[in-house]
This record gives C-alpha cells, structure tokens and sequence, in this order.
C-alpha cells in the first residue's frame, strides 16, 4: 500500500523556474510535475537509466615516434633546440 507523504519543500529559484516551465509545457498539476521529475532523477541515480546515456568515447594511441631530445634536463641543449644554437 502506497502512503501519501506530505511535506514542504524548498526549492533554489532556478529550480522552481524549470519546474513551472515544464508543468505549463506538460499541462498538468504541479505536485505531478514535481513527482515525474524527482521519479525521474531517482531513476538516474540508482543507475536504472545507464543504458539511455550515450556510450564513453573511445580514442585510440597514436605513435608520436622517437623523441627528439634524449635528455630534458640539460637546459642548454633543451634552448639550442627550440630556439637554434644562438640563443646565449
């Protein structure tokens, strides 16, 4: 047996905006609206409505090749690199 629980609710002003949008949208008694879409989160949230979502992107590795500096801490082959042997 289903028991009617009363409460107040405080809702954030750009939740209670979005909510009055979509009870005008759908035509319907506020209380519904509010109960469809908290239904609907609970949904979301206990992992019922995954299989809605899109699937994870996937990329694949692509080879950069060899690296063209062997040694990163010897600044001054890291300058003449980058900015040419006349960078003193």
């Amino acid at each position: 047996m289903l028991r009617l629980v009363r409460t107040t609710l405080s809702l954030d002003d750009d939740v209670a905006i979005e909510l009055q949008r979509l009870q005008r949208k759908r035509r319907e008694a506020f209380k519904q609206t509010v109960n469809a879409v908290l239904r609907a989160g609970l949904t979301m949230l206990a992992g019922r409505g995954r299989d809605r979502q899109t699937p994870p992107v996937r990329t694949e590795p692509a080879s950069l090749g060899a690296p063209r500096l062997k040694d990163l801490d010897n600044i001054s082959e890291v300058l003449a690199f980058a900015e040419g042997e006349d960078h003193r």
